[in-house]
């Protein structure tokens, strides 16, 4: 039985309580990166409730049919020929905030934009780092997002989530072994579900001012007007990854329609027909340019995910 038969005619059954409307087949992943990139998943499902999450990692599981986890497709580079199985896209659909003394109750959906700006209305400041990440919330704790001077690890202290037995469990503290770019999940097929944020009293003059500071900052270096996935390097040790790419002269070096920025080199955009290929490729070449001319070996930030058998 194929795939798309096992998925219409069992997985549609099975959450027919739960949230049959979220559950779509042959869906362009282009339309849920920030790269604007990426060929149709088999089946692509939105649940709405930490139930409906469960039910859907059972029914993979069950049949033996891969599950791709993926939030607002901000860090990823999805192949052009798609995602095989099914892919869980734990976004809008399942978030919300709700504060209990100066810690914040967060779904792993809620935008961090959202609850960048939740918090500076509550007047609690330690997020103000977050507010121009375009990520979800379970992205971003489970890569250590950070910006500027703030990382997810400065603030996060529980995290409830599905392990690969599809048991619920929680952490605490350190038991996240946040380090750059990496966290307890970064290794693992876990669900995170929701999480606890411990942040500070401050004012709400002071905490937008340093949003709106972050906010043109980003404006002034970042190239905002183009798709792209953010950062495509993590920071090599003693180095600055868009530092090393345009001393390397790569600055404007284009692939197809993926291009070096040529505001700042740690990014690659989408110039408007882009695929996943050719990002691919100059990812690649980028990182035997630098390699050949400084020694240094360039690590991708972004996640390539999908079906890369062609």
């Amino acid at each position: 039985m194929t795939i798309h038969q096992t998925l219409q005619n069992d997985f549609a059954q099975a959450l027919a309580e739960e949230s049959p409307s979220r559950l779509r087949f042959d869906e362009p992943m282009d339309r849920h990166t920030s790269f604007r990139i990426g060929g149709p998943a088999d089946a692509f499902f939105e649940p709405d409730s930490i139930r409906a999450v469960e039910q859907a990692l059972r029914f993979c599981k069950n049949r033996q049919i891969s599950c791709t986890i993926v939030g607002n497709g901000s860090n990823l580079l999805v192949s052009d020929q798609g995602i095989r199985g099914l892919v869980l896209a734990v976004g809008d659909s399942l978030s919300g905030i709700e504060r209990q003394g100066d810690v914040l109750l967060v779904m792993a959906g809620t935008r961090l934009s959202a609850l960048a700006a939740f918090a500076a209305r509550q007047e609690l400041t330690g997020l103000e780092f977050a507010s121009g990440i375009p990520g979800t919330l379970g992205g971003a704790i489970q890569m250590n997002a950070g910006a500027y001077d703030g990382c997810m690890q400065d603030v996060v202290r529980q995290t409830d989530f599905v392990d690969e037995d599809l048991a619920c469990r929680q952490i605490n503290g350190e038991e996240h072994q946040f380090a750059y770019r990496h966290s307890a999940f970064s290794e693992r097929s876990a669900v995170i579900l929701r999480a606890r944020l411990e942040l500070n009293p401050g004012s709400y003059g002071a905490i937008t001012a340093k949003m709106n500071d972050l906010a043109e900052r980003r404006r002034q270096s970042q190239p905002l007007e183009w798709p792209s996935a953010g950062s495509v390097f993590k920071r090599p040790p003693g180095f600055y990854a868009g530092k090393l790419i345009s001393d390397c002269q790569l600055k404007g070096y284009s692939i197809g329609d993926a291009q070096v920025s040529e505001k700042h080199a740690g990014f690659i955009v989408n110039r408007g027909a882009a695929t996943a290929r050719d990002v691919l490729r100059l990812i690649e070449h980028i990182q035997m340019v630098v390699s050949d001319k400084t020694g240094v070996w360039l690590e991708p930030e972004i996640k390539c995910i999908g079906d890369w058998t062609a």
